[in-house]
């Protein structure tokens, strides 16, 4: 099983959901991360995440950013978008239905059909980061639920 989390640079969201994720399944299970812009491809995590991540034990400093790309539709069995930008973005490179049908909403994962995303904390303070690892931390709980159990 294979699980990609998207987000706009692959600096904030994405690699804290990746962090989460990997945390809460075995290691065979392959996690990982992309942005849909360019903006910051080889750059750690904002530092911001790195940081709540490490308040709540997990470090994700050794990630780098990378931008999402069509052969990420052929790795991955499950793409979790945090927002409908990212949605739109990632459903343009789509081949096919079996491309789409991979595509999700994370917090759909919690309030199916609800539509919600996930705030992109770059613009505020520490409390946007402590708030986005909450609401991540709830949907990758409910990712391991869903599909590994």
């Amino acid at each position: 099983m294979k699980f990609l989390m998207v987000c706009l640079g692959n600096i904030c969201r994405s690699p804290l959901a990746e962090g989460l994720l990997a945390s809460k399944v075995p290691a065979e299970i392959v996690v990982d991360s992309a942005g849909t812009a360019d903006y910051h491809v080889g750059e750690k995590p904002d530092l911001r995440s790195i940081a709540v991540a490490q308040k709540n034990g997990i470090d994700i400093s050794h990630q780098r950013a990378r931008q999402f790309s069509v052969q990420d539709f052929d790795n991955f069995d499950h793409i979790f978008v945090m927002d409908a930008s990212n949605h739109v973005n990632v459903l343009k490179l789509a081949r096919n239905a079996n491309d789409q049908e991979k595509v999700k909403l994370i917090l759909n994962e919690i309030n199916p059909g609800r539509n919600e995303q996930v705030p992109d904390p770059w613009f505020g303070k520490e409390k946007g980061f402590d708030d986005v690892y909450e609401m991540l931390d709830i949907a990758t709980d409910k990712i391991v639920e869903n599909y590994l159990k």
